[in-house]
């Protein structure tokens, strides 16, 4: 090399800058310290020095002669573990391992696979079973060394390419001494090799960036809890918990056929019990290994209790808590008191604020922490924003609450959240309430809701959470938040009718009122909950009964405004029967004079409306069209008061029921006008049950007229509402008749 250089007259710094090579390298190759430079190396100086033919071929073969020469590799060094002869699952990734193993076959670019996921979801295990099914491809050699990355002090780079280099055949007196060194000796050597390397347990990028090979034939797995999304160039195999059949599927495959067919459910429930996680699973069945006078539900039985859980999952050397703690300990301060109090949530997802109030930091610190629990598989992040715990994660995170906080901290940092959620609800809530709207100037309390639909969002992702904060503040007493948490969510709740909890809503908030000896609040959450009784879960005759209860409390105080509300919800309930029609006209009616009489501008419309569309399910159609009409007319007239927003939605469904009166009346034209200007009154305060039933009846009336497109339109949209609103029974209903509007009636 010095020769060549020399003749070339060229410094050793002019040669650097032309050939890219360190000047480093380039004193070291002419020192003799490097003996077998990298191919690549070799050319890029000789197109430096642009040498000919002959002399590329001497600088070529130098270098070669100078490698270290391999035998081959040694029995015996970091040979793969036994593989479980009783793996179960993973079908997807089996197969996707094996696409890389055979685009490895063809020699290019390097072929790395990283398989990561948390403690125990059984990495190693799919790392070795697939290393041994892929042996035929790579008959050059397959390498396993443990990288130990959950230890204090993992295994540093250096050592471990000292120990593939020496299982490859490299004789120990000849691997380099420095680091760079030793990975450019491995990658060369593995260049033209269809060697399998399996990194198991690796700490980060950093530790496994210098055990990658440049390219060739080969292919690497490695193993991590963290993603190792840092590495380039790489197929991430992010592994998740089993399915229920695979997870039972394993432990038929432990325990054996003929006491795990005794009993299938038994298996299914231990199964789900271990979370579905492999080494769960695995420690059960071993359990039940070595007790073969144990049967499946008596270990079942024991791990039913959640407090001895993780306790029960232990034998021998195994345990899930301690795998569970090697990741714990790698997480910083802030991180470990965020994993141990989001125990305390009561969802089984949540999001960054909820994390910020229990770790009493700001949303970017706390954002932080969730993700870095994510990255050590503590966490799971299904979707931008939301996290949550595998179960038995969950129990771990317990169990370290409890063991490193006081009672009285645990204690505070749940009323913190409890009162969060419910302060939080309530301004969410009254995005749709009319005379409310926008949260105060100034609100944010760690999130923003600018619009009702950032409102609705938070409302539905955090329900379990503020719902179970509602339950403790009923528990504790605190009547009034439960009550005022309860009056927000009155008009939300007609837009989230599927949920499938406003009856225990307000069932604690007439509860509520009731300790508090507040008859006319327990009378207006009676007839919340009798709307939740009928409209939610279609019970009727209590539905009816509940509402006829707030009826006489509203009597005993003499509040002639809630008999009228209470005969309106009465009526509501009942309305759908048609052996009901007479007390459902009776209800409506004195509901409508009692609420004119108190001068309620909201409720009268609401109760006419109600009356006029029994009168027109009577077949008093000809009253009802009168009614109506009249009706129509008071609420456009600007003299008569009340609610802005309340009387533009009443007029919305006045029209809607003038629509109604018409289709019956066969009236298509005068139907199609009363449907289409009903449409945007309604959409100020859209309620999906009303709009679609609008949007119904005007495709009904617009296939009347032969106009098939728009009322095609109109069904569709109809359809979409009703899905929307989980009424999935009207939804069918229109779908059909959209079928059968493809020609004029």
């Amino acid at each position: 090399m010095r020769r060549l250089r020399q003749a070339a007259q060229l410094t050793i710094e002019e040669l650097s800058h032309a050939s890219g090579v360190s000047v480093r390298a380039i004193g070291d190759m002419e020192r003799g310290v490097s003996r077998g430079p990298q191919r690549r190396t070799v050319q890029a100086l000789a197109e430096a020095l642009r040498l000919g033919d002959e002399q590329r071929a001497e600088l070529v073969e130098a270098a070669r002669a100078g490698r270290p020469r391999s035998s081959g590799p040694v029995p015996g060094a970091c040979e793969l573990p036994r593989g479980a002869g009783d793996f179960t699952g993973r079908v997807r990734e089996l197969g996707l391992l094996r696409e890389l193993a055979a685009q490895a076959e063809a020699g290019q670019a390097a072929v790395v696979a990283t398989i990561s996921g948390t403690a125990g979801i059984g990495k190693t295990a799919l790392a070795v079973y697939a290393a041994w099914q892929l042996a035929e491809l790579f008959p050059d050699g397959r390498f396993y060394v443990d990288l130990r990355g959950m230890d204090a002090v993992p295994l540093n780079s250096g050592a471990v390419l000292s120990r593939l280099l020496k299982a490859v055949g490299v004789d120990e007196q000849r691997i380099p001494g420095d680091e760079e060194e030793r990975a450019g000796l491995y990658r060369a050597l593995l260049g033209d090799r269809r060697c399998l390397v399996v990194l198991d347990n690796a700490a980060d990028e950093v530790q496994v960036r210098p055990l990658l090979p440049a390219g060739g034939p080969g292919m690497t797995i490695v193993t991590s809890r963290r993603s190792l999304a840092g590495l380039e160039g790489v197929r991430q195999v992010p592994l998740e918990q089993l399915t229920g059949d695979e997870a039972a599927g394993l432990l038929r495959a432990i325990v054996g056929a003929e006491r795990t067919e005794a009993d299938p459910d038994g298996v299914a429930e231990l199964a789900r019990l271990c979370g579905n996680l492999p080494l769960a699973v695995r420690i059960a069945g071993n359990r039940l290994q070595s007790r073969p006078g144990w049967t499946v539900g008596q270990l079942t039985g024991r791990l039913g209790d959640e407090g001895r859980r993780l306790e029960a999952l232990a034998v021998g050397d195994l345990a899930v808590a301690a795998a569970f703690a090697l990741s714990y300990r790698q997480v910083s301060g802030t991180a470990r008191v965020a994993f141990r109090r989001l125990a305390l949530a009561a969802a089984p997802d949540f999001g960054v604020p909820l994390a910020a109030v229990l770790t009493q930091v700001d949303v970017f610190e706390a954002e932080d922490a969730l993700e870095e629990l994510v990255e050590l598989g503590l966490l799971q992040s299904p979707y931008a924003g939301r996290y949550v715990f595998h179960d038995l994660v969950r129990l771990y995170a317990r169990a370290q609450l409890e063991q490193e906080e006081p009672v009285e901290a645990q204690r505070e940092a749940r009323r913190r959240m409890e009162a969060w959620l419910l302060e939080v609800a309530v301004v969410a809530g009254r995005w749709f309430e009319p005379g409310y709207g926008a949260p105060p100037p100034g609100w944010r309390s760690l999130l923003m809701l600018d619009s009702e639909q950032e409102a609705s969002d938070w409302l539905q992702a955090e329900g379990t959470a503020w719902l179970e904060a509602l339950r403790s503040a009923a528990r504790q007493g605190e009547h009034a938040t439960v009550v005022e948490v309860a009056e927000s969510m009155h008009w939300f709740s007609d837009q989230w009718i599927q949920w499938g909890h406003w009856r225990e809503v307000f069932e604690l908030s007439s509860g509520a009122a009731r300790a508090m000896g507040d008859q006319l609040q327990e009378a207006v959450h009676l007839n919340y909950l009798s709307w939740a009784l009928k409209r939610c879960e279609g019970r009727a005759e209590q539905g009816e009964a509940t509402a006829l209860r707030a009826l006489e409390l509203a009597r005993e105080i003499g509040d002639v405004r809630q008999q009228g509300w209470a005969l309106l919800y009465a009526s509501w309930a009942i309305r759908g029967d048609p052996a009901n029609l007479e007390r459902v006209l009776d209800y409506t009616r004195r509901a409508a004079d009692l609420l004119l009489r108190a001068g309620d501008r909201e409720g009268y419309p609401q109760a006419m409306t109600s009356h006029i569309s029994a009168l027109r399910r009577a077949g008093r159609v000809e009253e009802a069209l009168e009614r109506n009409l009249a009706l129509v007319t008071t609420l456009r007239d600007p003299a008569y008061g009340g609610s802005t927003a309340i009387i533009s939605f009443s007029l919305g469904v006045a029209l809607d029921c003038l629509g109604a009166v018409y289709l019956a009346l066969e009236h298509w034209e005068e139907a199609v006008e009363a449907f289409q200007q009903a449409l945007p009154e309604l959409r100020a305060h859209p309620v999906a049950l009303v709009f679609g039933r609008t949007q119904r009846g005007l495709g009904t009336a617009l296939r009347r007229l032969g106009r098939i497109e728009e009322a095609r339109h109109a069904l569709t949209e109809a359809a979409r509402l009703y899905e929307e609103a989980g009424d999935t029974e009207q939804a069918a209903e229109v779908v059909k008749e959209l079928q059968e509007t493809a020609e004029p009636v």
